[in-house]
């Protein structure tokens, strides 16, 4: 059933609201239990679409619940996607506000920039290496606008799957010659080891989530663009940051990116 227009717009404008004003809402479900998956993937293009109004640019996708033990929590068994807008970008190192947030928590995930167009259905692991430009560590940072991050699936979907700030190493990788499965990750908070992983935390390689996104996308009529950023993941479990922490990823091979809290 298709939901009605007005019920989508009004959603999208609650949300954007409450990223806008840093005030919690109560999941739009609550309001509105009709919605489902393909209508809150609806709401989060209406959203998208009020951001690109205001100029900001759309620089790509992310995923979410990639992995296994997050997809049982949420009783689902395929992963989320959400946009990354030019308000989402921090530079490497730079000071996030913590006063523009409301329960921030961060991820340490590998990026993909993509050289080439990539469109489903069919696409693999093989044809996502051979379309990416370079991969580099990334910070994500989530900032789901529910009260007490208490969502269900629909409603962290519409809510761009909790998309708030990210920031990419500044020392690009080509993805040929790195095991992404094996690759270690390590995140640091004020100087001490608070996550470590593996990319196989990823749905067993994170080239396959960028894959997977590929192919959702293609269901709803989109494709990846060349020169889009995609944050392939959490290869972490998120850590919760408060003015005054300081957070760094390291990758093997591939450097290290860092952001700071004010």
């Amino acid at each position: 059933m298709m939901l009605d227009r007005s019920i989508i717009e009004s959603c999208a404008l609650q949300l954007l609201a409450a990223e806008q004003e840093v005030r919690e809402v109560t999941r739009i479900t609550d309001a509105h239990p009709q919605i489902d998956v393909n209508a809150a993937y609806d709401i989060q293009e209406c959203l998208r679409g009020m951001k690109q109004a205001a100029g900001i640019r759309i620089v790509g996708m992310k995923m979410g619940l990639t992995s296994k033990p997050k997809m049982q929590q949420m009783g689902v068994d395929t992963p989320i996607f959400g946009f990354l807008g030019a308000d989402n970008a921090v530079n490497d190192g730079a000071v996030v506000d913590t006063a523009r947030l409301i329960h921030p928590k961060v991820e340490a995930e590998i990026a993909f920039v993509m050289r080439e167009d990539l469109t489903g259905p069919g696409c693999d692991v093989a044809k996502v290496m051979a379309a990416t430009d370079y991969v580099v560590p990334a910070i994500e940072l989530i900032d789901s606008r529910y009260e007490n991050f208490r969502f269900d699936l629909p409603s962290v979907i519409a809510d761009n799957t909790s998309a708030a700030r990210y920031v990419l190493g500044s020392r690009p990788t080509a993805v040929q010659g790195l095991d992404l499965e094996t690759l270690g990750v390590v995140m640091e908070k004020n100087g001490q080891v608070v996550e470590v992983g593996a990319g196989a935390a990823v749905l067993g390689n994170p080239a396959e989530a960028v894959a997977m996104l590929v192919n959702m996308l293609a269901e709803r009529g989109q494709a990846l663009p060349a020169g889009s950023v995609v944050l392939s993941g959490a290869i972490t479990a998120a850590v919760a940051v408060a003015a005054g922490d300081n957070v760094l990823v390291r990758a093997d091979g591939m450097g290290t990116t860092a952001m700071r809290f004010v």
